[in-house]
């Protein structure tokens, strides 16, 4: 069974942007290459697909730091 990485973002694989959980800095995805597999250019993190769970849960996550 093949490995599937764009797990419905935005429609299509190639769609959208890779995002640095660390400093926000953004880069387009590249088709068959998951964001997660990617490092930041500006600090080395691993980075997240844009809309995906973990960006979710990145965002919920500074919205309660934010609130709180």
């Amino acid at each position: 069974m093949e490995r599937r990485h764009d797990m419905g973002h935005h429609g299509a694989a190639e769609a959208g942007a890779c995002i640095c959980p660390k400093c926000d800095t953004r880069i387009p995805h590249q088709k068959g290459v998951p964001c997660q597999d990617a490092r930041c250019p500006a600090c080395g993190a691993k980075m997240l697909r844009e809309g995906s769970h973990h960006h979710d849960l990145l965002l919920k996550k500074r919205a309660a730091a934010a609130a709180g």
